[in-house]
């Protein structure tokens, strides 16, 4: 090799270093890039009225810095068809929403942004107003991490700024299944095909958060409940054993 071919040779390899670190460094920064708010639909395969808001939650599913869950609940199983992805700890947390903000009766679709802001799951305006509201507060203002390390998953609580002595609230692993669709065969959607994302299939605490940075190191098969294939970390105040506002939260893999 001539040293003209040599140094084309150290140059091209000098350009290919720059490029892989630029990949890397650009695709840290887009998992890296933090969650401003977090926003739960409670619904049912039995509502008719639900229909109008799974396309709400999609469309906020596609955005880098919000996090949207589907939690189906039970409470509309008689009408007819039995929600194939409800569970009772989700019916359970809606209704606890609703006490917290004394609420007689809780219905859906409901939209809960942070945990602290409530609309109707098919009013966009509202639950853009909703969105709007809580990056005037805010967002979330407590950093949140979580990441697999083989067969483990880490997870990084911060601490929050001038934290009072009260503050108490709850660190949730959620697993999360990406995707389904349910050809629904009865009831008042049925014969009608229903696609949800991010859908919640558990709820596991792993423990108290006072304000003070925590750490968590988990085995991973605690996100693989049921047909789950990804989780997320939301970090949430409570008072007298009802969730209040959502200070933090962390996307797992391929959301």
């Amino acid at each position: 090799m001539t040293p003209r071919h040599r140094a084309r040779f150290r140059e091209r390899r000098a350009l290919c270093a720059a490029l892989l670190l630029w990949s890397f460094l650009t695709g840290s920064a887009a998992r890296a890039e933090p969650v401003r708010a977090v926003v739960e639909l409670f619904t049912s395969q039995g509502c008719g009225a639900c229909r109008t808001a799974e396309p709400v939650l999609r469309e906020l599913a596609r955005q880098p810095g919000v996090i949207a869950l589907t939690l189906p609940v039970t409470y509309w199983d008689y009408l007819g068809w039995k929600d194939t992805l409800a569970s009772r700890p989700l019916t359970d947390r809606q209704r606890a929403y609703a006490r917290g903000r004394g609420a007689r009766q809780v219905f859906t679709p409901q939209i809960v942004v942070d945990g602290s802001g409530f609309a109707v799951g098919s009013d966009k305006s509202a639950l853009d107003r909703l969105l709007r509201e809580a990056a005037q507060h805010g967002g979330l203002p407590v950093p949140v991490r979580s990441e697999r390390r083989g067969d483990r998953i880490l997870v990084e609580i911060g601490a929050m700024p001038e934290a009072r002595g009260d503050l108490r609230g709850d660190v949730w692993l959620i697993p999360i299944l990406r995707s389904r669709s349910i050809a629904i065969q009865a009831g008042e959607n049925g014969g009608r095909t229903a696609t949800y994302v991010n859908v919640v299939r558990g709820m596991q605490r792993l423990g108290t958060w006072t304000g003070q940075a925590l750490r968590f190191d988990v085995p991973g098969i605690q996100t693989e409940t049921g047909d789950a294939d990804s989780w997320v970390v939301l970090l949430q105040g409570t008072a007298d054993g009802r969730p209040g506002r959502i200070f933090g939260a962390a996307k797992g893999p391929g959301l």
